[in-house]
């Protein structure tokens, strides 16, 4: 699997997104391969295609075609909103988000992220206070769903 795992890495960074996850696991007679990317401002559906259609023909011909002992199944997503948040990088994508963050003192603090920057994550709690907190005391953070947000609170630019 090592194999597998370079080449889409190779493959994923000279389109400038980042391999989160590979699993190849059996189904029957067939191997699913499972491809989670995510890159800086988010993947949309055409980067997936892309991605998929780049993966696919690395996986179609020798080495790594000699990989599999009969046919594969592929499948490329980018991380859900369940994804724990556990590198700054995850941090930095997840920013104007909500999140539950746990920190290594098992506190809880819950909050808008501000900015992530330099090892900090800042994060704006429910009294508007920012509290700026070191990335090597987050255990975890967890994006929260919001399914309905003020207009005036929109991230969304004009």
């Amino acid at each position: 699997m090592e194999i597998i795992r370079r080449a889409i890495f190779d493959a994923l960074t000279t389109v400038g997104v980042d391999l989160e996850d590979l699993q190849i696991t059996s189904a029957g007679r067939r191997e699913v391969v499972r491809v989670v990317v995510d890159r800086d401002g988010g993947i949309d559906l055409d980067l997936i295609a892309d991605i998929s259609r780049r993966v696919a023909e690395l996986l179609d011909v020798p080495p790594l075609a000699d990989e599999f002992v009969g046919t594969y199944v592929l499948e490329v997503s980018s991380p859900g909103t369940d994804r724990p948040l556990t590198e700054e990088k995850h941090w930095r994508r997840a920013e104007r988000r909500l999140v539950t963050a746990t920190l290594a003192d098992d506190s809880v603090v819950t909050g808008r992220i501000v900015r992530t920057d330099a090892g900090v994550v800042e994060i704006e709690q429910a009294d508007g206070e920012v509290r700026a907190v070191p990335l090597s005391s987050l255990r975890r953070g967890v994006v929260q769903l919001e399914f309905s947000r003020a207009a005036s609170d929109s991230t969304d630019e004009e």
